[in-house]
């Protein structure tokens, strides 16, 4: 019985570990706890430059075979999403819950544009 009640609170704190280890699923988190419903994919709150912004980086890496090109969008998705957190951590600080869904929702599409990076690298 105790190593049954061990496996299920070591799995708890796994997931635990894992969620607050990513800073878009720690924020999703984070506005859940406050009852705040995360954005959806088809709320169209981004702004359209944005939006822009992420079209442009998705057809350069459909194109791209060229690996520095490749690398050079990954350090831009890096830089972005480093970005991002600061001005996520920043809101959360402020209390600004509707900042925080905004930017939480712009962090999706970059760890969106992250996965198809990952793909992208994996050799066919």
């Amino acid at each position: 019985k105790e190593q049954y009640y061990s496996e299920q609170h070591s799995s708890l704190i796994n997931k635990a570990y894992q969620t607050l280890l990513n800073p878009l699923s720690r924020g999703l988190y984070l506005l859940e706890l406050s009852g705040v419903e995360p954005a959806q994919e088809t709320d169209c709150d981004a702004d359209s430059a944005f939006l822009v912004e992420i079209m442009e980086i998705n057809e350069k890496l459909a194109e791209s075979k060229n690996k520095d090109i490749i690398e050079e969008i990954e350090t831009l998705i890096k830089v972005k999403q480093e970005e991002l957190t600061r001005e996520l951590t920043a809101a959360f600080e402020r209390d600004d819950l509707q900042e925080a869904k905004k930017l939480l929702g712009k962090m999706k599409y970059f760890a969106n544009l992250e996965d198809k990076l990952k793909t992208k690298k994996i050799p066919s």
